[in-house]
């Protein structure tokens, strides 16, 4: 497969946008939700404890074994048409930008239970398909098949190194003063930011 240079910039701005901002937006959420629910950030920060200490800096060895943690990373997917589709009965031109309306399906009680709204992490506990009624397609944080982000792992492994090394010195909890503010842009991010009291352990 021959790839032109423009595609190839734009190939290096995806993955650095896509790294960069889902990441980001990933954590900041993490940080809200464990700001919350103080029970769920004692348990995330034991199993870090655990695995790593207090003074461990966190290796690929020792996030393989956080299992909670990744249950709770795990608590928009935009693409144009590059050449023209028919998708059902709809037909496609060249240029149309259609979404996958992933926040949607994640909120289906039909898929994920009447308690779909509520932080609850172990609905991940024994696996996707259980938390989606045996319909594991219905998550795709990371998209799905062919089209699954080839950050997925990077992104996963980032993300547990950052919330067990945060664990392993910080509490936190919900600043008075955050609003709750989310915004769609590559990925639904707090677009006031998510402000937390920080204290050392």
């Amino acid at each position: 497969m021959k790839i032109s240079a423009d595609q190839l910039v734009d190939e290096c701005k995806t993955l650095y946008v896509a790294g960069q901002e889902t990441t980001n937006t990933l954590l900041s959420w993490m940080i809200l939700l464990l700001s919350i629910h103080q029970d769920w950030q004692e348990e995330a920060r034991r199993e870090v404890l655990r695995v790593f200490g207090p003074d461990k800096t966190p290796d690929s060895d020792g996030i393989t074994r956080l299992k909670l943690v990744i249950i709770l990373l795990f608590a928009g997917f935009m693409r144009d048409v590059d050449k023209e589709t028919r998708l059902g009965k709809f037909d496609l031109p060249v240029g149309v930008q259609f979404h996958i309306p992933i926040m949607a399906i994640h909120h289906d009680p039909d898929i994920w239970g009447q308690d779909v709204h509520l932080f609850k992490p172990d609905r991940f506990s024994e696996g996707v398909a259980k938390a989606t009624n045996n319909n594991p397609s219905a998550f795709m944080p990371f998209g799905m098949g062919p089209h699954t982000c080839a950050g997925f792992n990077f992104a996963t492994n980032e993300a547990k190194i950052t919330i067990a090394m945060i664990l392993q010195r910080f509490t936190f909890s919900l600043s008075p003063g955050y609003v709750h503010s989310p915004f769609p842009v590559l990925a639904v991010r707090p677009e006031k930011g998510v402000q937390v009291i920080i204290n050392s352990l």
